[in-house]
């Protein structure tokens, strides 16, 4: 990946080095493992249990149905 960016002036002085990126990219996946991380952590609501439990109890008797 080339990170070089121009600018206007043809001076240069809008580079980014290939460094700064990969550190960039590192930071984002280290805050990207930390958010799924704390994600994972939560408590699932009782509400959304029973939720799936009624769609699971859906499933079984239409597919009981159409046998």
């Amino acid at each position: 990946m080339n990170a070089i960016k121009a600018t206007p002036d043809g001076s240069g002085k809008g580079r980014v080095h290939r460094r700064d990126v990969r550190n960039a990219e590192s930071e984002i996946g280290l805050k990207l493992r930390a958010l799924y991380a704390s994600v994972q952590e939560e408590e699932i609501s009782s509400r959304f249990l029973d939720l799936l439990e009624k769609l699971d109890e859906a499933e079984r008797n239409h597919a009981q149905s159409s046998k």
